[in-house]
């Protein structure tokens, strides 16, 4: 009995080992808590944008990848593109910003 308890200590023991790994992030690919924070990120940026009366907010996208912001879509105006970077730069989290964002 002492051994199968022993084996079956074991088998949990890496099983845990396996699902904590399958949790951990490498370069091309979030942990679980990197995609919980950057889905803040990504709702807090298009909470900024949405509430700047001069950005139509419907044409800027936000997406996010381990604290890195990639704003892509068209605008109007240089100064759209501009204050659209300044705002998410603004944000607690962000760690850079990727401006992919067009004139239209």
């Amino acid at each position: 009995m002492k051994q199968f308890n022993k084996y079956l200590s074991a088998v949990f023991l890496a099983a845990t080992l396996l699902t904590a790994a399958g949790c951990a992030s490498t370069s091309k690919q979030e942990g679980t808590g990197e995609y919980v924070d950057d889905v803040m990120i990504t709702s807090k940026v298009k909470a900024a944008i949405f509430g700047e009366a001069t950005l139509k907010s419907a044409e800027i996208n936000v997406e996010t990848f381990k604290g890195v912001v990639q704003l892509s879509g068209f605008v109007s105006s240089q100064a759209a593109i501009n204050k659209a970077v300044e705002l998410t730069r603004a944000v607690s989290g962000v760690r850079s910003v990727k401006n992919d964002m067009r004139i239209k």
